[in-house]
């Protein structure tokens, strides 16, 4: 997706349908994950809850059914990775995951 010296410009927009969540520009790497600063858009206050949910999920999860239904109600929410290089859109939690904690977001794909 991206050549040699483009790796710290990456930025996508978080899409939900048409409407923008929010903007991720890459900052670092920590592979396998890119860290990016995250900027909140119009439509970040419908999906916020999600996200702050997985956030504040710690501890133990043996089974992992915390997890998976934290997860699940953000697949539910249809969202998308939009990059600005015109390389494909890639859906949340199929395709990459996203975890947002405030400003800041992990992207691994």
């Amino acid at each position: 997706m991206y050549g040699v010296g483009d790796e710290m410009s990456a930025t996508w927009w978080l899409m939900q349908g048409e409407a923008a969540v929010g903007e991720l520009r890459q900052y670092g790497v920590d592979q396998p994950v890119f860290l990016c600063h995250f900027t909140p858009g119009p439509a970040w206050e419908t999906v916020r809850a999600q996200f702050e949910a997985w956030s504040a999920l710690r501890g133990q999860d043996p089974d992992g059914s915390r997890t998976a239904q934290v997860i699940r109600s953000i697949m539910d929410l249809g969202l998308r990775l939009v990059p600005t290089d015109d390389s494909p859109s890639m859906a949340l939690f199929t395709e990459c995951i996203l975890r947002i904690d405030g400003h800041t977001a992990r992207l691994r794909y």
